[in-house]
């Protein structure tokens, strides 16, 4: 059986070779190259053609997040960010890298870690990066909103009859290769959008509220976490991000935030959100489900959808990953099947602030 074949990017020589040498001691993985400059990791992957990367963002030369938008826009590679959480400028820029289409981000270790869950962690993620099958640079790619090809996604289903613009909430819901994905979205809302946007989307802690301070650095709209029991009303034009450990729900017109059991071993839930916005909101309420891996949020979108609510999903063309998006069109929950660049303005248009 083939080895897994690995790219270390790394400027500390100390930490760059605990890596390797964990690297080396899984009989599945070879080291084919190590780098300590962004200027390394771009040549050796062009040359190498590794099957995965491991990429520091903090690099002498060309940092991280160049080196990463490089790879992707040339000679695309599942990239595992690999980045410290103690410095702020290195933690903007893991969100930045993870929307240039960086497959996923873990932490360095600190050391205070209990023998060999950092190590543990680190293997498992990184087989599990190894196996996406990524596409071209999405900064280079998504935003061609001139080839728009929507297609139907699952059977009619019987829709109450409402008045115009009778949309209450957008919820969304994403995994893997979603930063860039959700930016993308909110990128292509009309402004000033009218509803409140809910969101769930898979990144841990420390990296999800840095994401969403990130995020609101990158759009109009105003993004934060929710907070428990707020009016959701009251955040009618704004973005909120279920915080990381949390489920985010609404109930009773107000966000609530719970520790309930994971669902798809996943907390945040994309489906505990959108199981609550179908028994909240029913026809007036808009999903959407992102690219991402495994099934998380097709039950729940096809709740929504049974609901009369608008039900949206991303097309596998621009899917990082199809899977969350295909487990919903097989059951029927997808009313509209569209590439990302299509979401925005679609969601828009149900929001009567643009064309369909």
């Amino acid at each position: 059986m083939a080895r897994t074949r690995v790219l270390v990017v790394e400027d500390s020589l100390t930490v760059r070779r605990h890596l390797v040498a964990v690297l080396s001691a899984d009989p599945s993985l070879q080291v084919v190259g190590e780098a300590g400059n962004g200027s390394e990791a771009i040549a050796l992957c062009e040359q190498l053609r590794p099957d995965v990367v491991t990429m520091d963002m903090v690099l002498p030369d060309v940092d991280g997040l160049t080196a990463t938008e490089h790879i992707m826009a040339h000679c695309p590679t599942p990239i595992l960010v690999v980045s410290s959480s103690t410095n702020r400028g290195e933690i903007m820029g893991t969100c930045e890298a993870l929307a240039a289409g960086a497959v996923d981000v873990m932490e360095k270790p600190r050391g205070d870690e209990a023998a060999g869950a950092w190590e543990h962690t680190f293997l498992t993620t990184l087989r599990l990066v190894s196996r996406i099958k990524v596409i071209t640079h999405p900064r280079a790619r998504l935003h061609d909103y001139g080839k728009v090809h929507e297609r139907v996604g699952g059977p009619a289903l019987p829709r109450p009859s409402q008045p115009a613009q009778r949309y209450a909430l957008a919820a969304l819901g994403a995994s893997t290769g979603g930063p860039g994905a959700i930016l993308e979205v909110l990128r292509g809302l009309s402004l000033p959008f009218p509803l409140p946007v809910l969101f769930v989307l898979h990144i841990g802690e420390p990296f999800a509220a840095a994401f969403a301070e990130w995020l609101n650095q990158q759009v109009e709209m105003r993004v934060s976490y929710g907070r428990h029991g707020e009016l959701v009303e009251a955040r009618a034009g704004e973005v909120v991000m279920a915080p990381a450990g949390s489920h985010l729900i609404v109930k009773g017109g107000r966000l609530q935030l719970t520790r309930a059991e994971p669902r798809h071993h996943c907390r945040p839930s994309v489906d505990v959100l959108f199981e609550s916005v179908a028994r909240e909101y029913g026809a007036a309420a808009i999903g959407g489900l992102l690219t991402g891996m495994g099934r998380d949020g097709a039950e729940g979108l096809l709740q929504i959808r049974r609901a009369g609510g608008a039900t949206l999903g991303q097309d596998e063309a621009t899917s990082v990953v199809y899977g969350m998006p295909r487990e919903a069109q097989l059951i029927g929950a997808v009313e509209r099947v569209l590439p990302l660049g299509a979401i925005g303005p679609a969601i828009s248009a149900l929001a009567g602030q643009g064309s369909a």
